[in-house]
């Protein structure tokens, strides 16, 4: 199960999916050989071998994270797929650096340097979901 995050375009003072213009998209992100270009630059341990669907994992901080790009190009959006450890400051530094948002696909909101973002409250929903899916203990079973 994956925090889901969208990379995309958006208004500087928008603070959620509602605040987004309503009509035509809202513009690109970059052409697609740019968009790989910078993220090669900025995240050199990026796997983009396949550049519709990158890999970025930090070990240090324990997440991982796929990056479904696509093959459009030029490139409106990028879908973060996102696992484990704290995550949010390498989001926010990947939309800084391609000049886009991140809009937390959770809530709807964008994550901000202000925190708010619902990473915690995504992993309280996992972990619930994942215990309730757990097979109960059912003590040792007879040996035949």
């Amino acid at each position: 199960m994956s925090w889901d995050v969208l990379l995309t375009p958006a208004p500087a003072d928008a603070r959620s999916v509602d605040d987004i213009p309503e009509g035509p998209g809202t513009g690109s992100i970059a052409p697609l050989a740019r968009l790989l270009e910078t993220l090669r630059e900025a995240f050199p341990e990026a796997d983009l071998s396949d550049p519709a669907w990158g890999h970025l994992r930090d070990e240090e901080q324990g997440w991982d994270m796929e990056l479904n790009i696509g093959t459009g190009d030029p490139v409106t959006s990028v879908m973060l797929h996102v696992r484990g450890g704290d995550p949010v400051p390498a989001i926010l530094r990947m939309a800084g650096v391609l000049g886009c948002r991140a809009l937390d696909c959770s809530t709807g909101d964008f994550l901000s340097e202000d925190g708010g973002d619902g990473w915690e409250s995504f992993q309280e929903y996992r972990d619930q979901v994942l215990l309730r899916a757990a097979p109960e203990e059912t003590g040792p079973s007879a040996a035949p």
